[in-house]
């Protein structure tokens, strides 16, 4: 079991010590792909969500900023020194990669072709990709993601906030691990 460290605890770690206890948590069989999603208090909430996830790798578009930044380190509490990351410089070529490693893909996106996030069944490793509040997920890469994934929606908004959609996505995917 990790240690459970608070917010104080986190901010102040040092990044040898970040290091040194990345070895000792067990990583779960998936990735955080995101696609256009460059707000930094995004980007550090979904540092957050990787470390809670215990996820592999997080993977940033060419556009975002990345760490060491202030407002990331904010958001993140500091678990982007936790979380192993990296930028993509197109995401065509990172979902290649994935794939050739044995990754299956699940894009979370409203579309026709989507299947609730609930009736899915997961295939692991998994990549989880997400895309911005206002573009969502681009239509190319919709075509390269293996599945389709939706989180209903019944009132007059037609999308959750980014990273509840992932929180949601991607804790339903660890339930199903086996």
């Amino acid at each position: 079991m990790s240690p459970k460290l608070n917010s104080h605890q986190l901010r102040a770690l040092d990044p040898t010590q970040a290091k040194s206890l990345q070895t000792k948590l067990k990583r779960n069989p998936l990735v955080l792909v995101l696609e256009n999603i460059v707000d930094t208090y995004n980007i550090g909430s979904f540092f957050r969500l990787a470390d809670a996830l215990a996820v592999t790798k997080i993977y940033l578009p060419p556009c975002a900023v990345t760490p060491p930044n202030l407002k990331i380190h904010r958001a993140s509490v500091g678990t982007w020194k936790l979380v192993d990351w990296e930028q993509y410089t197109d995401i065509k070529s990172c979902l290649s990669s994935l794939h050739a490693s044995g990754y299956t893909s699940y894009a979370v996106e409203l579309d026709p072709k989507a299947t609730s996030y609930l009736k899915t069944k997961y295939k692991f490793p998994a990549a989880l990709v997400l895309g911005s509040e206002s573009l969502g997920i681009s239509t190319d890469t919709r075509k390269l993601c293996h599945h389709l994934v939706e989180i209903p929606q019944w009132g007059f908004n037609q999308s959750l906030n980014v990273l509840v959609a992932g929180a949601l996505v991607g804790y339903k995917i660890l339930e199903n691990k086996s």
